[in-house]
């Protein structure tokens, strides 16, 4: 059996009092998309900032590859493997598409590949290399969250995780992204996905968690989880 890409085992993590994550425990094998699903407010994006060393945890363990990484500061955590794109995009944008990406490649183990990794980004999104010396700011919100996900990928993640990369997007553009996002798990980087339309992201995702209220009420295979009669009541309104 191989070693999970990632996992967290009874992870605790709250605010002041406040328990938000209670005893998690949750894998991501090598080369998977999985998907993480949950209503507003049930630590989906707690938990990726505290595997992002973000936040402390009061109990628990997170390793990427076998190996320990929480309490590590969030530089390091990069330089491990685990590269994040946050919700809401966070660019810069009177910087240029190009400025944008090479941001992400800070870390020394990407600095030293960075043009080759530009390039690949560059196949996987070729309206960015057409307009790369644009300010940011003249994209559009499909054309901004590329810039977003390329400039992950240019850390060189093992893992990649992409909190709610379709926030906002116009139909055609969701699609174009969810391909992106496909072709990014052929290409061998693991993906994690917390997103709000269940229905696609389980679609194609290889394995699925649902998250409620700080722990996981279910989990599976995506199209196990779409035929799951409280997710699609809960979830899809079906």
């Amino acid at each position: 059996m191989s070693t999970p890409a990632l996992e967290v085992r009874d992870l605790t993590v709250g605010y002041g009092d406040v328990s938000v994550l209670r005893g998690l425990s949750m894998k991501v094998e090598p080369g998977q998309l999985v998907a993480l699903i949950g209503a507003n407010g049930a630590g989906k994006t707690t938990l990726l900032r505290t595997i992002s060393g973000l936040l402390r945890t009061t109990r628990g363990s997170i390793q990427l590859a076998g190996v320990e990484i929480q309490g590590r500061p969030a530089h390091r955590v990069v330089e491990s493997g685990f590269v994040q794109s946050p919700e809401g995009k966070q660019l810069f944008l009177s910087m240029s598409i190009r400025e944008n990406l090479l941001v992400g490649a800070h870390n020394p183990r990407a600095r030293a590949v960075r043009e080759k990794t530009l390039a690949e980004v560059f196949t996987l999104f070729p309206i960015l290399e057409e307009r790369q010396k644009l300010a940011a700011s003249t994209l559009s919100g499909g054309q901004q969250q590329m810039v977003a996900v390329g400039r992950a990928l240019m850390a060189k993640p093992t893992v990649l995780a992409l909190d709610e990369p379709s926030l906002g997007l116009a139909p055609i553009m969701v699609d174009r992204l969810f391909d992106s996002i496909r072709k990014i798990r052929d290409l061998g980087v693991t993906v994690l996905v917390i997103e709000q339309n269940v229905f696609k992201v389980l679609q194609m995702a290889d394995y699925g968690y649902v998250l409620e209220n700080g722990v996981i009420s279910l989990q599976g295979r995506g199209p196990d989880l779409l035929a799951n009669t409280h997710l699609r009541s809960t979830y899809l309104g079906m």
